[in-house]
């Protein structure tokens, strides 16, 4: 761990995973043809002279693109958060990450831990040899969030934009304003350095709890995402249970909809013993409860759901 100038107060740690923020490529204008996670976290905030006037520690705590995330990383970084946070002196934790992942990581942070410090995700979309690379002002961006008094809770910041771990969602594969919230449900923005809340952060939800990641990684349940479609059938829902499933998020269309091949192999998985989710494959919206229906995941993303019934599984363990 590396201590930087200490010339405010407020303790800022920074831990590092990897991602584009970390990339580098051989080719300045190259913004695709890059190898993630090549920078350690310590060299990106020396690479950003304003961070020189902040109170920050540094931390690799891994070093991995983040389509290859696992929940070993998961859980080391929820402890070390964890840990962190408990210090008087920590005003909130920012976590370098790649954008891929990084709504999972984000929302599972926020049900295991629900921190009543921030604890600010931040990546970027194009690598750090860039011409215009967009991870310096993310970085710096996030430090400023997590520093903020009003603060709280699992927060991404990114282009300039603060949302909740609830709302994220990446919704753009190239552009650097790749997240938004759904529903346009903006936490705050940043502004040359200043933080304006739009909104101050709700009342977080009864959290897992760290107690929840101690079972050994590899008896974790088995949760699989399907989705419904044009022709949707059972024959993947048949396929799971012969594998060994323990839960099913299902995308389904429109508020939650599925075709009736797929809803009965669904109710059968569930009748023996498989937890099962109905999530909407919509960039926004809900999934309205119905008795009749199969559970709502209300309105969790396919991927936030499954984070979800991970940790419902792993908890009722």
């Amino acid at each position: 761990m590396q201590n930087t100038n200490e010339l405010n107060s407020g303790l800022v740690v920074i831990l590092g995973t990897g991602g584009t923020i970390a990339g580098t490529a051989q080719d300045s204008a190259d913004n695709v043809g890059y190898r993630a996670a090549q920078l350690g976290v310590l060299e990106l905030v020396r690479a950003i002279p304003p961070l020189g006037q902040r109170r920050l520690e540094t931390e690799q705590i891994a070093q991995l693109d983040s389509k290859d995330m696992d929940f070993a990383t998961w859980r080391k970084l929820a402890l070390r958060v964890s840990e962190h946070l408990a210090r008087p002196e920590v005003m909130g934790v920012v976590i370098t990450h790649g954008t891929d992942t990084l709504e999972e990581t984000a929302y599972f942070l926020q049900r295991v831990l629900a921190p009543s410090k921030p604890v600010v995700l931040t990546a970027a979309m194009r690598p750090a040899t860039a011409l215009q690379t967009d991870g310096p002002q993310n970085l710096l961006d996030a430090v400023n969030v997590a520093a903020e008094r009003h603060a709280h809770g699992v927060l991404v910041v990114f282009a300039g934009a603060v949302h909740s771990a609830e709302q994220l969602r990446k919704v753009h594969s190239y552009r650097v304003d790749a997240f938004a919230s759904v529903d346009g449900a903006r936490a705050a923005v940043v502004e040359e350095g200043r933080v304006r809340w739009l909104s101050l952060p709700g009342t977080a939800p009864t959290p897992f709890g760290l107690g929840v990641l101690s079972r050994p990684l590899e008896n974790w349940p088995r949760v699989q995402i399907l989705m419904n479609h044009v022709g949707a059938d059972g024959t993947v829902v048949e396929a799971l249970l012969e594998h060994g499933v323990d839960g099913l998020v299902v995308a389904g269309t429109g508020n939650g909809s599925l075709s009736m091949s797929l809803e009965r192999a669904l109710r059968s998985a569930q009748a023996q013993g498989v937890a099962v989710l109905r999530s909407t494959r919509c960039d926004a919206g809900p999934v309205t409860e119905s008795a009749d229906a199969l559970p709502s995941a209300g309105a969790l993303s396919p991927v936030k759901a499954r984070v979800e019934l991970l940790l419902s599984l792993l908890a009722a363990k």
